[in-house]
């Protein structure tokens, strides 16, 4: 069966492209991919066909997009370049960089990281039920980089998805946010689920709202952005960056909870040019805890962040500092 979004087009997408306005909004899928999508005739705007992809988007408009499924084919071993951490026969622990989509999906049905780590592992047996997601406990969304693990064998899968159920993973996470904390340290609780006015978002105390906890350490302040440590006691879609947004610390390069567009900042050139070079939102997942499936060992990974948050985070700090 297929899939149906529903969308409205707010103040800041106004005048986006068809095309452009649904990669933003719709998760893992490509702009190739929904350009097709809206030329098969399965997107509306106010309920009325659109086959255009190109057509510029006005500002309360509604657009239902109906999502083919993804193809029902395995995925395949792929040579994608994999930042391998850690691999022994049970589980392989990776550093996923920024823009690969974690398991094929509408738009993706390659490219994928179970892609490159069918390539990479010798051994993998596509535990789980889900043969889109073979080996997949967790996922980071599309843009936020950072350690994953991954089983490899059934064994492994049980016991690493027991770990995610029970909330028993340590996921930390480095994120630059607009503005700045009052305090230096926070626990958001606010439940999540699918957002009422525009369903393909999550919102807090949306549809079938589920219990969300984030905690929040400040590291530094710059005056227009802070660079914080947050930690999850649970893992819903999308929870630190709604979070955040829920905060009023949306994080920054976010196009759909965050700022993307940094001219209402008031900063430097320089700064802003370093902030437009985001590739996604600047969330990274730096560590990464979890009981050995075979060994019983708690092991601990961590990565640092890719050299666009880093950029950012160096022009921040130099912003502050001639301050």
């Amino acid at each position: 069966m297929s899939e149906l979004l529903e969308m409205t087009v707010d103040e800041a997408q106004a005048g986006l492209r068809m095309d452009v306005f649904l990669a933003e909004m719709v998760e893992d899928a490509t702009r190739s991919f929904l350009k097709k999508v809206v030329q098969d005739g399965r997107v509306t705007v106010n309920s009325h066909v659109c086959k255009k992809p190109s057509r510029v988007m006005a500002a309360g408009e509604v657009v239902a997009v109906d999502l083919p499924d993804p193809p029902p084919a395995e995925p395949q071993p792929e040579d994608i370049p994999l930042d391998i951490l850690f691999q022994d026969d049970d589980v392989v622990v990776v550093n996923k960089p920024a823009g690969l989509v974690v398991h094929p999906a509408p738009g993706h049905d390659h490219g994928t990281l179970v892609n490159a780590l069918l390539f990479h592992c010798p051994g993998f047996q596509r535990a789980g039920a889900d043969q889109n997601r073979p080996g997949i406990v967790h996922r980071l969304d599309r843009d936020t980089s950072g350690v994953m693990v991954a089983a490899k064998t059934r064994r492994a899968f049980i016991s690493l998805a027991e770990q995610a159920a029970a909330h028993t993973f340590d996921r930390r996470y480095l994120a630059l946010v607009r503005g700045e904390f009052p305090e230096d340290r926070a626990r958001i609780d606010a439940p999540l689920g699918r957002s009422l006015a525009d369903p393909s978002k999550m919102a807090v105390t949306g549809l079938y709202a589920r219990e969300a906890v984030t905690h929040v350490e400040v590291l530094e302040r710059f005056g227009a952005a802070s660079l914080v440590r947050l930690r999850l006691e649970t893992g819903r879609t999308h929870q630190i960056r709604v979070h955040m947004r829920f905060a009023g610390r949306p994080i920054l390069g976010d196009p759909v909870y965050g700022v993307s567009d940094f001219r209402g900042m008031d900063l430097p050139e320089d700064t802003t040019a370093a902030l437009n070079g985001l590739r996604g939102q600047a969330l990274h997942a730096g560590l990464l805890g979890f009981t050995h499936p075979a060994t019983g060992e708690r092991l601990q990974f961590e990565a640092a962040p890719p050299e666009d948050f880093t950029r950012a985070l160096d022009a921040l700090r130099a912003l502050a500092g001639a301050k």
